[in-house]
């Protein structure tokens, strides 16, 4: 008889599970019907459907806006580049205007003088000082004479022939000066070169 009470016992658990082992959460609800919770639900074609083209939509908003958000990019920068190009320039201008106004005074007092050395002098300082301020900005003049002919630096308007070996291929005389620009050829020297 023992062993029947303790097989009812033993069907009774069974049966009728504890508390524990149903893991109720706090509002009372079962663990299988939060797990029935969580599980996605199948949806129908039509749903499907629905839902996909809602992506597509809002993935072709996206497009618009990085399209307009780029155009606008570039129409700024091109903006930005022709009033580069535009304005420029005026930094240098800005640099050249003390060398205008020493010439206009020379011109205005160069009546008054007579002494063409005083003249001369004046000049001379104006043109100092403007390669001075160019030099500033990065100008340079190149000096060729006597150096080897470089393609890169020298244009050749004319072959001086007759000349001694050692002088060959290089610049014997410069017609019109070279300039530099922070390094970058802005105006190829016209030399003669020996042959």
């Amino acid at each position: 008889m023992d062993k029947d009470i303790k097989n009812e016992e033993v069907d009774e658990e069974i049966v009728n599970p504890t508390a524990e082992e149903t893991e109720e959460t706090p509002d009372g609800k079962a663990e299988n019907e939060a797990k029935e919770a969580e599980a996605p639900k199948e949806l129908t074609p039509e749903e499907k459907i629905a839902e996909l083209e809602k992506q597509i939509e809002e993935l072709k908003n996206q497009q618009l806006y990085k399209v307009a958000e780029f155009d606008n990019f570039r129409k700024r920068v091109m903006q930005e580049k022709a009033d580069l190009i535009k304005n420029g320039g005026s930094k240098v201008i800005t640099t050249l205007l003390p060398i205008i106004d020493d010439l206009e005074r020379a011109q205005q007092n160069m009546d008054k003088y007579e002494d063409v050395a005083a003249v001369k002098e004046g000049l001379n300082l104006i043109i100092d000082k403007f390669f001075k301020l160019m030099a500033q900005e990065g100008l340079k003049k190149m000096d060729v004479v006597g150096q080897a002919f470089d393609s890169d630096l020298h244009e050749a308007i004319a072959m001086v022939p007759g000349q001694p070996d050692e002088m060959k291929g290089k610049v014997m005389d410069c017609m019109t000066a070279g300039y530099t620009l922070n390094d970058k050829v802005i105006r190829y020297a016209k030399v003669a070169v020996a042959e």
